[in-house]
């Protein structure tokens, strides 16, 4: 029988780990498009906030909230807001030792916490100040919550817990609506009995959700720009959601030989069966069901909207590595946890380059804005004319710098803004193109911040030299370059 205290010292061992490797060097790469969506949205008063969801971003609304409260009590620097999704990974990793562990012991407990807590795509949402670590740890917690009631009669505020559980689940990332797809079908196969009971909660958590998934029907249109990508392809579906290229084929191998062990002996080893199958219906329905959707409905699939199947990708790849030590050690059953750890480590190890990958200066997109930002602040005097690039989309506007890193910049003029972001009902600012800028909107020397490649060529440069201007210096960053040009 499995002993909870030692489960439950697992689960703090693989905690510690998820969030220190979250919080570790979380601070180093710039800030980049979708959180400057978040801080932007975040900053706002209540009331430009209300009024902001009301045209765009509803489905986000519950984060940006919290991030908004998040804000005013810790600021909002980089570190600062992306400490909650290190938090969360530290609460995904333990609750995929729980999960685990619950049903198949400390040992896989182990391993299933430690791999979901450097697990390629946890390293990712655990530097980033989006809803995705938040709504994977609940994931996590709100299966480890069904095990138990289906373990043993609870009184009705367990199950009315699980039900707000969902609800709120689905509030913090709409397409968290599809555990509970998954939990129903884990339900009909094991639990039976238990089916009517569950579809009564699960049918409350889904009328709780109801105005979330009302505004996400009339706001579909904000993904529509998934259209023009080509997100869905075999590298992406089957290896880069919760992997790296280098870990992705290897823990593709280990899940499959995981399954396949489980299924095989699943006579004698009842609950490693029972794990398998939820780690595998978990991975795969949800997956299914969006490219499915993206080609009947509408393109709604990136590999960052199923980061909440990362705690079933670590239990299958947890299963796979305990495999493969038993195989290993066939005739001598002492060796097999000596090589079940080895294989374990050689795993954690191979995961590390990504994260230290993941938290260099242009991790996030390439973006280098806040270098932009201090270059700025550093070189430039107060008044000068600032032109940011605008033929970027929207979440790559080098204008976002005023946005998420406005101390550096606020002494500076911005001759093409009409009006801030804070005043929109949508997420942007209201500018004038930068072609209709004349001489008297100007300074004598202008700071130009471009993107992309030949930024001494660009629309705002020639422009600018149109009206007498000449480039002084030229300071290339990452993706961004910061001209200056004087009259």
């Amino acid at each position: 029988m499995t002993d909870p205290a030692q489960i439950r010292r697992v689960a703090v061992i693989a905690g510690v780990v998820g969030l220190l490797a979250g919080v570790c060097g979380s601070w180093m790469p710039s800030f980049w498009g979708d959180e400057a969506a978040s801080v932007m949205s975040a900053s706002r008063t209540w009331p430009e906030l209300a009024r902001m969801l009301q045209t765009v971003d509803g489905v986000h609304g519950a984060y940006y909230a919290f991030l908004h409260v998040w804000i005013d009590l810790f600021g909002a620097s980089e570190f600062s807001v992306r400490l909650p999704s290190a938090i969360a990974a530290g609460f995904l990793a333990a609750g995929t030792a729980v999960l685990a562990g619950r049903l198949c012991g400390p040992r896989l407990a182990l391993a299933a916490g430690l791999i979901a807590a450097l697990l390629p795509r946890t390293a990712v949402m655990a530097a980033e100040a989006r809803s995705y670590a938040i709504g994977s740890a609940i994931a996590a917690w709100l299966t480890v919550l069904l095990l138990a009631l289906l373990a043993r009669r609870h009184a009705w505020w367990g199950w009315a817990a699980y039900a707000v559980g969902a609800a709120t689940a689905i509030y913090v990332f709409l397409y968290l609506a599809l555990l509970l797809v998954v939990h129903g079908v884990f339900v009909l196969i094991f639990h039976r009995r238990s089916l009517a009971r569950w579809s009564g909660w699960g049918a409350l958590a889904t009328l709780l959700a109801v105005p979330i998934v009302r505004l996400a029907a009339a706001e579909r249109n904000q993904i529509g720009f998934l259209a023009h990508r080509d997100y869905i392809t075999p590298l992406n579906v089957l290896a880069l959601q919760w992997f790296d290229p280098v870990t992705a084929w290897p823990c593709a191998a280990l899940i499959a030989i995981g399954v396949v062990a489980a299924f095989r002996d699943r006579r004698h080893d009842v609950e490693h069966a029972r794990l398998a199958l939820l780690a595998l219906i978990w991975l795969a329905l949800p997956t299914a069901a969006i490219l499915l959707a993206s080609v009947t409905i509408a393109p709604m699939y990136t590999v960052r909207y199923l980061s909440f199947c990362a705690p079933a990708a670590a239990v299958l790849v947890a299963l796979g590595a305990r495999a493969v030590a038993r195989w290993s050690a066939r005739g001598a059953a002492a060796r097999a946890p000596l090589i079940a750890g080895l294989v374990l480590a050689a795993l954690l190890v191979a995961f590390v380059p990504n994260l230290v990958v993941q938290r260099g200066p242009y991790a996030k997109d390439g973006s280098d804005w806040r270098e932009a930002a201090a270059y700025l602040h550093d070189h430039a005097r107060q008044g000068d004319a600032v032109v940011y690039d605008d033929r970027p989309k929207d979440s790559e506007a080098p204008r976002l710098i005023a946005a998420v890193y406005p101390s550096d910049v606020a002494a500076l003029r911005d001759p093409a803004l009409i009006a801030p972001f804070r005043t929109q009902p949508g997420l942007w600012d209201r500018t004038r193109p930068n072609d209709v800028l004349t001489a008297a909107d100007l300074t004598p020397d202008v700071w130009a911040v471009e993107r992309g490649p030949d930024p001494e060529r660009s629309p705002d440069v020639r422009h600018l030299e149109s009206l007498g201007y000449r480039i002084s210096s030229v300071h290339r960053i990452n993706v961004t370059t910061v001209l200056l040009l004087r009259r």
